[in-house]
């Protein structure tokens, strides 16, 4: 409680990462004519998921979100439809859209953003490796484009 005479502090904003790690097979789609045709990722290679969420600090808790809760969001929303799975057949979503890596995080952006409390989803991050990483924020496409 803020002092006779002063406003209250504002609650401080801050942003919380958590990691997993998913293995999961695809098809690598090539537009090169010399490579005409789809292929075939190594068996099942390892994703690197790091999911940001943001908002106030509670005063009373002193977080932004619980991390058992974003585990438990996590584990449903990113290791239950995709962790040991054949991307390409055995996740509906990608029936009608390409496996890439940033198609990966749009999927995970879109199934998180239905468990947590709204507004508090800020960025997914999919590593396919330490050298190719996508991030995605929500956005819509570029207008004009």
């Amino acid at each position: 409680m803020a002092p006779p005479g002063r406003s209250p502090r504002p609650s401080p904003l801050a942003r919380v990462s958590r990691c997993v790690s998913f293995s999961a097979c695809h098809r690598l789609h090539s537009s090169s004519t010399e490579q005409r045709g789809l292929q075939f990722a190594k068996a099942f290679p390892l994703f690197l998921v790091e999911v940001t969420v943001r908002g106030e600090i509670d005063p009373t808790t002193g977080m932004v979100i619980n991390l058992t809760d974003l585990k438990d969001y996590m584990e449903e929303a990113i290791m239950e439809p995709l962790d040991h799975k054949n991307l390409d057949k055995d996740v509906p979503y990608f029936a009608d859209v390409v496996s890439t890596t940033e198609n990966v995080a749009v999927f995970i952006w879109e199934n998180l953003h239905k468990r947590l409390p709204e507004g508090t989803l800020y960025k997914v991050k999919v590593y396919e490796t330490d050298k190719n990483i996508v991030v995605y924020k929500g956005e819509a496409s570029v207008p004009g484009k």
